[in-house]
């Protein structure tokens, strides 16, 4: 007999993809240092997000990954070209 399939939470502590695309999109500022610690962290730790929040005061996980998203998702990168 086939087992069910279960849903696999995630380690960060919340459902990215869901509390992702339930935020209204709005353009995240970041400070060039705020980037650079994104960008470096995102290299050593992949996309840990909360992990990486952590390390940047006042920042949500759900801040973070829209920011990567928005900076780094093919839909948003094509359409920033377009502009």
């Amino acid at each position: 007999m086939e087992e069910p399939r279960r849903k696999h939470r995630k380690l960060c502590g919340y459902d990215s993809e869901e509390e992702v695309s339930s935020i209204e999109w709005e353009i995240i500022n970041m400070t060039e240092q705020e980037e650079d610690l994104i960008y470096r962290m995102y290299r050593l730790v992949g996309d840990r997000w909360a992990l990486i929040a952590g390390r940047i005061p006042g920042r949500k996980p759900e801040e973070i990954e829209r920011f990567w998203i928005m900076r780094n998702g093919e839909g948003f990168t094509e359409k920033k070209k377009k502009k």
